[in-house]
């Protein structure tokens, strides 16, 4: 079993992440879905890897699977001057309350979404907001991106001790998305 990097208030119930590190995987997952969401966290913007800041990833990322997103906190003001501008803009818990609700019509109106991967969070921050999504929106999977394990989505990652592994299975996901199947 995989250790959550905080460990208070983790206890899942019967239902906890199925642990992938296939970015391969991770991308036939995301391409499954009709209406993926990234949802931005602020981490996004204060971390870097590789040399690039994880916003870019992110973009990289949402480009590759032709995914619509969704800017919290601050995110957006950094996006802007990128040249690129998020298909929405809410607080994380105002986009939680959205995605539990099965007759919202998604960030582009075109549709409720049917994953959404949240990227950027804290991790007390991103598993309580997962775990009123595992609860109340039984329409949706729910997947992570960050390095840490998040007990409370359907999808997440191991717990990456070393920064060379995280990159590496990133730009797989990225290489991945882009084939054609």
């Amino acid at each position: 079993m995989v250790t959550p990097f905080h460990r208070v208030n983790v206890l899942t119930g019967v239902k906890s992440a199925i642990v992938l590190d296939s970015a391969p995987d991770y991308a036939a997952l995301i391409k499954q879905a009709r209406r993926p969401l990234l949802v931005l966290g602020p981490k996004l913007l204060e971390e870097s890897l590789g040399g690039k800041l994880l916003l870019e990833w992110a973009m990289e990322i949402a480009g590759a699977a032709n995914m619509a997103t969704c800017a919290t906190a601050h995110v957006k003001g950094k996006l802007v001057p990128m040249g690129v501008n998020p298909d929405s803009e809410y607080d994380a818990v105002e986009i939680v309350n959205h995605l539990k609700n099965p007759e919202w019509q998604g960030v582009k109106r075109e549709g409720n979404h049917d994953l959404v991967i949240f990227f950027g969070f804290r991790t007390d921050l991103g598993n309580q907001s997962l775990s009123v999504l595992k609860h109340f929106a039984p329409h949706l999977r729910t997947m992570t991106l960050c390095k840490y394990f998040f007990p409370n989505a359907d999808y997440s990652l191991p717990n990456f001790r070393k920064d060379e592994d995280w990159e590496g299975f990133l730009e797989e996901l990225i290489s991945s998305l882009k084939e054609k199947d």
